[in-house]
């Protein structure tokens, strides 16, 4: 089943007077102020959705630590869980886009009562972590810079599980080189350069401005978004990989969950129904799934 592009953005942006009156301003910048309207929509397409600002403050499990840590103009947030031992093999778990780190800790329970580490990663921009905007590359910098530092305190860090963008950041840290053990993946995105195309057709930018806005975020990072992409990334991946994807997902195609299925040599994709993008993150299956992937040797393969 595919999710067409219309389905996709409608799906993420959704249609509120905030995101009607940007449209409007976007479109008519670009025909008066075309230098405006590509900062501007750079901006918008750094901008997690919905901003922190809307959301209210969740509670959180009182058993859980808490550290945040400065990164880069902004910061990161990590949650470790208390009640497991301080020397078993940990499990770092990224949320993706505009998500935070409340969405992880079903996945974070199941993987406790296997005996592992559950440490959750909240991303610049992100739930607690400071910051207003971020993207996919700060993501990469960002996975690498904690796994990094948690490693250099210690902690074993047996292996990534990554929802969404964060897979698709967590599949370039592990092609540069980071030391884990495997990897889950879960509804990842394919391409950046698509989602950029899918922005631009909800707020009704040219291919001019888009074009720029791409050239301006690449040109910023530090890198082109092609070198994200599963056949950039896959054939360096050397670690037992799993990739969960729902076949209805309406964010990111089945598809996706396909191509990094065939980069990665050995990845077994695990396929789903009916749990679409977001309740993957809390089904009983997958999470079964998942925690065994993580607490039997990864030999799921």
């Amino acid at each position: 089943m595919s999710t067409s592009p219309q389905t996709a953005g409608a799906s993420y942006y959704g249609n509120s007077a905030l995101l009607r009156l940007a449209r409007l301003g976007l479109s008519l910048s670009q025909q008066l102020w075309p230098g405006l309207a590509v900062r501007a929509a750079q901006r918008l397409f750094g901008t997690p959705l919905p901003p922190r600002w809307l959301r209210r403050s969740r509670a959180w499990p009182a058993h859980w630590l808490i550290e945040r840590w400065p990164f880069e103009r902004a910061g990161l947030t990590l949650y470790r869980d208390s009640t497991v031992a301080g020397d078993a093999p940990a499990v770092l778990l990224v949320h993706g886009w505009g998500g935070h780190a409340g969405q992880m800790l079903p996945l974070a329970a199941a993987l406790a009562a296997r005996g592992l580490q559950p440490v959750i990663l909240e991303m610049p921009a992100h739930g607690r972590s400071a910051g207003a905007t971020s993207n996919l590359p700060q993501f990469a910098r960002a996975l690498e810079y904690a796994a990094a530092r948690l490693q250099a305190s210690g902690l074993v860090l047996h292996a990534v599980v990554a929802h969404s963008l964060g897979a698709n950041a967590a599949a370039h840290a592990l092609s540069r080189g980071l030391a884990v053990q495997g990897l889950v993946m879960l509804a990842p995105p394919a391409s950046p350069h698509a989602y950029t195309q899918l922005f631009a057709r909800m707020f009704g930018l040219s291919e001019r401005t888009r074009g720029a806005m791409q050239r301006r975020i690449e040109a910023r990072e530090g890198i082109l978004m092609p070198q994200f992409e599963p056949a950039a990334v896959g054939p360096r991946i050397r670690v037992p990989t799993l990739v969960v994807h729902d076949r209805g997902d309406r964010i990111n195609r089945f598809a996706d969950g396909e191509a990094y299925g065939r980069a990665i040599g050995g990845a077994t994709l695990h396929a789903t129904e009916g749990l679409g993008h977001m309740k993957i993150l809390k089904d009983p299956a997958v999470l079964a799934r998942v925690a065994d992937f993580a607490g039997t040797g990864l030999s799921l393969r």
